[in-house]
Formats: structure tokens, sequence, C-alpha cells
């Protein structure tokens, strides 16, 4: 065998290594996510939370979010609703003041996105005469379910500084896409959160439904540009060894998108930004997992390297593919075909699809989501694309808002 001959095989037997490893990981993590403990409320409402929507162009959905929010659950005088109108060129800011909420309007031409504009308002929080124990942080398209405070009330009563709420889908059923993105979030919810959750691993942040310890903010900063800003939260919170938890009973319901081009440029601008992140704090993470023998950090290094997990395994399909149909031309470069037998293959991608069904079955999903289980696999192949695409466009940070029009109030939900 030549040089270039092993080098190639090399790196191609460990590209099959590694992506057989986090694959059979997940799998075995996943299986925790079976188990659901009993949440019990234990403390009446005392801690007081300044929730903060970020809003841009927000003018047909934020009106349902504040009427919603100020039904929560939850003593009135212990929360006020602050709205972030973020560049607006609409009247946003007038429905807000006009539906009873706290309406603050920035305008820079020069950091735009959702992590300068929370950073923005943090600041004027701070400002105020009035302090609060926690923030809560949602977006203008989002719902939340009446009893959200009361979980995280309890949550911050019991030391947790950093909390994500369960994220449910407010509009399943308008298209195959939008169908597509509550399987995933059904999974996510249940097989990786819940699942990390009872491990005592750290949780995701998801962009959404997050509360925050007010006196962790202000000692850390918010210091999350990047347009995942949730991502890059989370990493700064493992590497100072706080690790966000889960709160599977808080339930906030967001919209997703109804066509494949929308969804496209969101699930574009994820990976970009994770991307980013990615490189910023995987290494730091995975060293100082490895330094301290710490298994949540290892495990939130390896959340961070999810997408590059996704482009190894488009290239080493793509190679076992032209092993098969061009034999001849791998033969003269001496790389072997494969370093697991294609059993186990099937076996790990079996048991991860298998793993859908059973979270929607476990959360309770309505049954037009199971029949939209056919077309998913169309989904889950665009992710290939997107991903390979935003690998070479990481270093783009121009935001791109994704227009949302589902004016849906809470009592009018269907899953």
């Amino acid at each position: 065998m030549s040089i270039l001959g092993t080098l190639a095989d090399g790196a191609f037997i460990a590209l099959q290594g590694l992506t057989g490893a986090l694959s059979a990981y997940q799998v075995g993590v996943s299986l925790f996510g079976l188990r659901k403990p009993k949440d019990t409320i234990t403390h009446a409402p005392a801690k007081s939370f300044a929730v903060v929507v970020a809003a841009h162009n927000e003018a047909e959905v934020i009106e349902p979010l504040i009427e919603n929010l100020q039904k929560l659950d939850y003593p009135k005088e212990l929360y006020d609703i602050f709205v972030i109108c973020d560049n607006c060129t609409d009247n946003t800011a007038e429905i807000v003041r006009n539906a009873g909420a706290i309406a603050f309007e920035r305008f820079d031409d020069t950091k735009r996105g959702k992590g300068f504009a929370i950073e923005w308002m943090l600041e004027r929080l701070w400002e105020l005469e009035r302090q609060y124990d926690a923030v809560v942080m949602f977006d203008a398209d989002n719902l939340a379910a009446k009893d959200f405070l009361i979980h995280m009330n309890e949550k911050l009563m019991r030391g947790d500084r950093v909390i994500q709420g369960y994220l449910d889908t407010k509009n399943p059923n308008d298209s195959w896409i939008s169908v597509s993105m509550a399987i995933s979030y059904y999974f996510t919810n249940r097989m990786w959160q819940l699942a990390r959750y009872n491990l005592g691993l750290s949780n995701a942040l998801g962009g959404t439904g997050i509360c925050i310890d007010t006196d962790l903010l202000k000692e850390m900063g918010w210091g999350a540009h990047s347009l995942t800003e949730d991502v890059e939260f989370t990493a700064r919170c493992v590497q100072r060894g706080i690790y966000p938890t889960w709160a599977h009973d808080a339930k906030v319901y967001d919209e997703k998108p109804n066509t494949m081009k929308a969804s496209y440029n969101q699930r574009l601008r994820w990976m970009q930004g994770h991307f980013d992140c990615a490189s910023r704090y995987f290494w730091p993470l995975l060293g100082k997992s490895i330094k301290n023998r710490n298994w949540a950090m290892l495990d939130a290094a390896l959340y961070l390297f999810q997408p590059m997990r996704l482009l190894i395994i488009l290239v080493t399909a793509i190679i076992l593919y032209l092993q098969l149909v061009m034999p001849s031309w791998w033969a003269v470069t001496d790389v072997q075909r494969v370093l697991l037998p294609t059993e186990y293959w099937v076996l790990v991608n079996a048991l991860l699809f298998a793993q859908l069904p059973l979270s929607m079955w476990l959360e309770k999903a309505n049954w037009k989501a199971y029949a939209a289980l056919v077309v998913y696999p169309i989904f889950l192949i665009s992710w290939f694309p997107i991903t390979l695409v935003a690998f070479f466009t990481k270093n783009n940070k121009t935001w791109s808002h994704t227009a949302h029009n589902r004016a849906i109030r809470l009592d009018e939900l269907s899953n």
C-alpha cells in the first residue's frame, strides 16, 4: 500500500469509527429519556421576573403573546413584560403599548441581531429602579403555558440558575415542513433534553423559553452575539461550571416555518451560528473536560460538534457509495471499504429512527404527526446540503429574520 493510500485509509477508518461511536453514544443517552420523573411544585410563588420578548417587525403576532403573558397563573405583581422592538419599521411598538406591555425601541444598523438586542435590553433593565430575581426570554411568535412561571419559580427556588423550558410547536398542522419540525422537537425534548436532565448533564438552551438568574447575568454578562446566541450562552455557562437545566413541564409554543425556503434559511442560520460557536468553544471545552474528567463538559463539547458530525456522515456515506459503484478505482487507492459492518449501521440508524415515533407517543403527539413520518426522511436529508453550505459560509454574521404570521391564541392551539 502506498503512503498516500495508507493515509487515506487511516483517515477514512478514523472517520467511520468516530461517527459510529458518536451515533452509539446518542442511542445510549437517549434511553434515559424514556422515564419522566414527576415534577412536583413545592414552593409558592416568590421569585420576580422580567419577561423579555425579542421582536423585529412582529405586528402580526405580538398581541396574542402579550395577552397570553398577562394571563399567566402567577401573581401579577411579581412579573413585568418588556418587549424589545428591535429595528422595527412597522407598528410593533404601538401594538405592544396598547396591549399593556412595556416597549423599548432600539435602532442600531451596525449591531443587528437578537444577541445584540438582548444585551442592549439587559443594560436597560439593570438601570431600572425595580430589580428582578430572574429574566425570562421569549420570541414574539411564541405562546407560553399558563403555569410556565410557576415551574421556573420552582427551579429557581431549588437553586437552578439557567433553565430551558419545553419547546413545543404552535402550528404543527400547517404543512409537511412545520409538522416535520414538530417531530424533530418531540425527539429533542424527550430523547435529548430530558435524557440529559435525567443523567445530570447540561441541557442546551433553545433560543426561547429561557430563564436566567439575574445575579448570574450581571456576573458573567450576556456576551452572546453570534447567529445562535443560545448555543453561545450555553457554552459560556458550561465553561464556568454552570449547567443549564431542563423544565419539561414548562411549555413554550413556537411558530415553525411552513415552506422549505423559510425552513432552509432558518436552519442555515442555525448551522452557521453553530459552526461559529464550535470554532471558538469546542476545543476549550473538550480540553477542560478531559483535564477535569468532567462528563457534562464533554457532552456539551460533543453538542457543539454535531454539525461537523453531520458532515462526516455525509462524506463517509458518499465514499462508501462510490466504493460500491467504482470498486476498481478504489482498489487502486488501497483504501479499505469499511471499518464497521453494514449491520452495525443498520442497527444504529434503525434505533435512532425508531425513537421518533416512540418520543411522539411518549409526548402524546396528535395522530397527524405520525402520518408525516412517511415524508420525514426527506426533511432529514435536507439537513445535509444545509450543513454543507453552512460550513463554507460559517463566517457570515448577517442576521436573517424569519417572518411570522400565525396569530394563534393559547386556547386555539391544537396538537
